[in-house]
């Protein structure tokens, strides 16, 4: 096996993006301004960010031998993910989701298919990586692996677990992730019940839930986060958002890749707020992914807030 940064686990899919100049309600039509096609899925996107930031990843996920799977495997390749550790299912239907960009502002809007394919388990491959990692990032699909890979690590590997909604093994997650990192959505779930707070309100009271590290992103508001009770907020470079497609893979790859270059917690987050912000000059959540010189040079105008203390 060859030495490797980042472990990500994680759900690779195809994307099937159509830009828009203006999202149209029920009922109702617009026109296409284009569309592409592009490789997706928290896992896969994460994969993508590493290497063009210059890391090296070994990337578990699984694929179908159809031609979308033929594709996206091919897109990993491009951005020089190894495959090997990709399982392509025979017979297996390779997960696809309906993206519509609005042009005006770079919101997007998804319809996802669920995945079909078997669930990622750990096999005696993934104990080996296991056994060799020391920076595991899990992604939403693969919540339900956590305690299974906290005990093979035997606490050797830190987990970042990019958190996208409530969901079945969620709470053994914010016991055993030691970087949780949700989007400020996931503080308005029914279940955390913290309506009418505000949002470091709601952080704190979070954080209370959280075991390890948590990092609370914010869209185009950057990203706050705490540190021995102080809430620090990262505002985000000025950049020109023409899709912000993928921008929270690529936080949460830009984030693990620098704990693993050994970033403390401020410098984290603000390179993950640079990357993420970048990667949204471009079409497709790839495209506009910086390489290290320019993240590097962008992560370090960025200013950090003290925003409350609790």
């Amino acid at each position: 096996m060859e030495n490797f940064d980042v472990l990500v686990i994680g759900r690779s899919c195809l994307d099937y993006i159509a830009v828009v100049e203006r999202y149209p309600g029920e009922n109702q039509k617009a026109p296409l301004e284009f569309r592409l096609t592009e490789g997706g899925g928290q896992g896969g996107t994460a994969s993508c960010c590493i290497t063009k930031l210059g890391g090296k990843v070994a990337y578990v996920g699984k694929l179908g031998n159809d031609e979308d799977g033929r594709f996206c495997l091919q897109r990993l390749t491009d951005f020089g993910v190894g495959t090997r550790y990709v399982d392509i299912v025979k017979g297996g239907a390779t997960p696809v989701a309906y993206l519509f960009v609005t042009a005006a502002s770079g919101a997007r809007t998804i319809i996802y298919e669920r995945n079909a394919l078997p669930r990622i388990r750990v096999d005696a491959t993934m104990e080996k990586l296991l056994g060799r990692s020391t920076l595991v990032l899990l992604d939403p699909e693969v919540t339900y692996l956590v305690r299974e890979i906290k005990r093979l690590s035997c606490g050797n590997a830190t987990i970042v677990y990019d958190c996208e909604r409530w969901r079945d093994g969620i709470e053994d997650m914010m016991q055993a992730a030691d970087y949780f990192i949700p989007s400020s959505e996931f503080l308005n779930a029914a279940e955390l019940n913290f309506d009418h707070a505000t949002l470091p309100d709601k952080i704190f009271k979070l954080k209370k839930m959280v075991h390890g590290r948590l990092v609370v992103t914010n869209g185009e508001d950057g990203a706050y986060y705490l540190v021995d009770d102080k809430l620090y907020h990262v505002v985000p470079p000025q950049v020109k958002a023409i899709d912000t497609i993928g921008a929270g893979d690529n936080f949460h790859a830009a984030f693990a890749l620098a704990l693993k270059k050994g970033f403390d917690i401020h410098g984290c987050v603000k390179f993950s707020v640079a990357v993420a912000s970048l990667s949204c000059r471009e079409f497709g959540g790839r495209n506009g992914i910086p390489d290290w010189p320019e993240a590097i040079a962008v992560a370090d105008r960025l200013k950090t807030r003290h925003v409350d203390s609790h």
